[in-house]
């Protein structure tokens, strides 16, 4: 379960930004994951329950929002949603796609006091 792991970094992240900006207690997190990543949405969930201990955040509420996997032809230029991670622009046929979305995992923004 790499999702755990996921979850260390990125709460190591809230921390550091919450003490540099003086916030005490985290109550939301948006974080956006890539379909790419094949991070587990209710996995990293869990994960975040485990530091929920922690006074940072204790009433925290985790929300996640997925990113689908899109490309983009480098010859057409048209872009479209990829499924089955079948690289081929529909338009033209083309193999000679770019990821433009669905490997990203950051967080969005978070709140808190």
């Amino acid at each position: 379960m790499h999702e755990l792991s996921l979850m260390m970094g990125i709460v190591d992240q809230l921390r550091k930004s919450a003490a540099e900006n003086n916030i005490r207690k985290i109550s939301k997190v948006m974080l956006v994951v890539g379909e790419m990543t094949m991070a587990v949405p209710d996995a990293l969930q869990f994960a975040f329950e485990t530091f929920k201990e922690e006074e940072l955040f204790k009433d925290a509420v985790l929300e996640i929002r997925k990113e689908p996997v899109r490309g983009e032809c480098k010859d057409c230029h048209h872009t479209f949603g990829v499924e089955d991670f079948a690289f081929v622009c529909p338009k033209c046929s083309s193999p000679n796609v770019r990821i433009a979305s669905g490997r990203e995992l950051y967080i969005d923004y978070y709140e808190g006091d």
